[in-house]
């Protein structure tokens, strides 16, 4: 019997464009990234950008496209470079455009502090909410925290490594306005947490200066003792 194989056409134009959104399935750890990082205040990133020269990309892109590269054994900037042309979920988070390695290696060392806090809060969130395995959040927590420098001057040579995913996002979370609604709910559950503890040291401080405020002195006792038989005085001759 004669098999007819399904055709194979990648010469067809498509009557509208695709769209991005269409690229990966809703539970992919790329969405999670880039969702996660729009919820974060990259503000201070954004601010130091002087608005002279060309277009510069959007910190978050750069952002997501570092961290994914570092969850997913991506180091190397020319390997992420080449990422955003080979791999879905990187033309994903780079939005279909080609960020060269030169802007990566200068976006990642000249926001060395800052880059290492946020991927250590974006581990933390997705470990909170089950995105990560506990013991793959544990590894790479651990890498950025005590090893992030050594990592990043490294990361131009360093070759790529296959990690283990262990990434799979809950069902609850599938649908993209529910894993939204709970990372805004995440951050602000760690923001007022923060405040709660800042607020209790400044407690604790006001407390203890009022304890250890000194009495009166002796002679200011003694002048107020003098005027009051003094007033007295003046109110009966009134």
């Amino acid at each position: 019997m004669k098999v007819t194989f399904a055709q194979v056409d990648r010469e067809t134009l498509y009557l509208l464009p695709p769209s991005i959104q269409e690229w990966l399935p809703e539970q992919h750890l790329a969405r999670f990234v880039v969702e996660i990082v729009e919820q974060i205040n990259l503000q201070p990133l954004k601010a130091s950008y002087c608005g002279r020269g060309s277009q510069p990309y959007n910190p978050e892109m750069l952002v997501a496209l570092l961290f994914y590269g570092y969850a997913t054994g991506v180091f190397s900037s020319r390997k992420l470079e080449r990422s955003t042309y080979d791999s879905v979920a990187f033309r994903y988070i780079a939005a279909n455009s080609h960020p060269d390695h030169d802007t990566i290696a200068a976006f990642r060392r000249r926001f060395l502090p800052q880059l290492t806090k946020i991927f250590v809060d974006i581990l933390a969130i997705a470990h909170e909410m089950k995105a990560l395995s506990y013991g793959h959040a544990c590894k790479l927590e651990k890498q950025l925290e005590a090893e992030v420098a050594e990592l990043l001057q490294k990361a131009e040579s360093v070759d790529s490594a296959d990690i283990p995913d262990g990434m799979d996002i809950p069902v609850e979370l599938s649908i993209r306005q529910k894993r939204v609604k709970a990372i805004k709910a995440e951050i602000e559950r760690r923001a007022a947490q923060r405040n709660a503890e800042e607020q209790k040291v400044y407690d604790t401080k006001v407390a203890e200066r009022a304890k250890n405020k000194k009495p009166a002195k002796r002679s200011e006792v003694k002048h107020r003792s003098r005027q009051q038989p003094a007033q007295r005085k003046r109110t009966k001759l009134i």
